[in-house]
């Protein structure tokens, strides 16, 4: 069965803080496309956070895991970027939402693939022009880098996810619906 979005165990809580940890852990992984854009694995991780358990627990794990991130890094939070993480998890987790989805009892279609690509793309995306212009508006960035920031990390991150993220997601779903079906009733 598939944990609520709404009501928090001890096994969210668990699974939240987790996810942080291994978000802010995979954060300092990174391959540099420009000056200031990474190819980052840890949207992989997001996607399988907002997937699995929805996008309040996303949101945290991503928000919370990038906060960590720029405090260790940097020693101060860009907090534009940190919520455009947890942004990005919540978009992703929009899937979590559908009665018919539940990835831990094998119940990923193909409409359902269709709809976490999108909200997937579509949530990289806002999310990183929202940081820019976070970024611009708050923190008085120039305008120039936000456009490079958002096309360059978004390819990026979309490439991450549609490569990484959506397939580990759907395989989950995969192996699961094949020990269903095969356990003796």
């Amino acid at each position: 069965m598939k944990p609520s979005w709404w009501v928090w165990n001890s096994r969210t809580w668990v699974v939240t803080g987790l996810g942080a940890v291994l978000y802010w852990a995979t954060s300092w992984i990174g391959i540099p496309i420009t000056s200031t854009v990474e190819l980052r694995p840890g949207i992989a991780l997001l996607s399988v956070l907002g997937a699995l358990f929805g996008p309040v627990v996303g949101f945290i794990a991503g928000f919370v895991g990038h906060a960590i991130n720029d405090l260790m890094m940097d020693g101060t939070v860009w907090w534009g970027w940190a919520l455009g993480s947890g942004m990005t998890a919540a978009f992703m987790g929009l899937i979590f939402l559908y009665k018919d989805f539940d990835a831990h009892e094998g119940m990923m279609g193909k409409r359902h693939l269709i709809r976490f690509v999108l909200y997937g793309t579509v949530g990289i995306f806002v999310s990183l022009l929202f940081s820019g212009i976070f970024d611009a508006l708050v923190l008085r960035e120039p305008l120039g880098s936000l456009v490079e920031q958002v096309i360059c990390a978004g390819v990026a991150n979309a490439g991450v996810f549609l490569i990484v993220g959506l397939p580990a997601v759907w395989a989950y779903a995969k192996r699961n619906r094949g020990h269903i079906q095969s356990s003796p009733e």
